[in-house]
């Protein structure tokens, strides 16, 4: 597996944690915030498909999706399901800037659109949930 197959590899897990995040913190969204989630869920879900498709054209077998994953916090409100689905949006969007370096030609324009598409509903959901600052400092790295 190449360096490149590793760091999609790792942006495929980041996605399927991020759909199942979507999941659990649908519930507690007011009906705004839900068809924000709903279209968050759906893009995850198309890249995932995307990815899971490249993977195995390359000759990669794709890692199966968890049963389940450990969430950082309970979700009891709209608050904590907004926070929620900040970190969803950063920590998958850390996983497609790691891919950066390890990229190139279509791929990287691939993983670049995906880190800006995690950022940019990284910086709605905190919108939705008066957060500041509304813009990481570099979006998809972390402290």
């Amino acid at each position: 597996m190449t360096p490149a197959d590793e760091r999609l590899v790792a942006a495929l897990q980041a996605e399927h944690a991020a759909i199942y995040g979507y999941g659990v913190l649908g519930p507690k969204l007011d009906a705004a915030s839900l068809a924000l989630a709903r279209s968050a869920d759906n893009a995850h879900r198309t890249r995932r498909d995307a990815l899971l498709v490249r993977l195995t054209s390359d000759g990669v077998t794709p890692p199966p999706t968890a049963a389940s994953y450990q969430l950082p916090f309970a979700i009891t409100d709209r608050a904590a399901a907004l926070k929620l689905a900040v970190q969803l949006e950063d920590r998958t969007a850390a996983q497609w800037r790691l891919a950066l370096p390890a990229t190139d030609g279509d791929v990287r324009k691939i993983v670049l659109d995906a880190l800006i598409d995690c950022t940019t509903r990284a910086v709605a959901f905190r919108k939705a949930g008066s957060m500041t600052p509304l813009v990481a400092a570099f979006p998809g790295k972390t402290a």
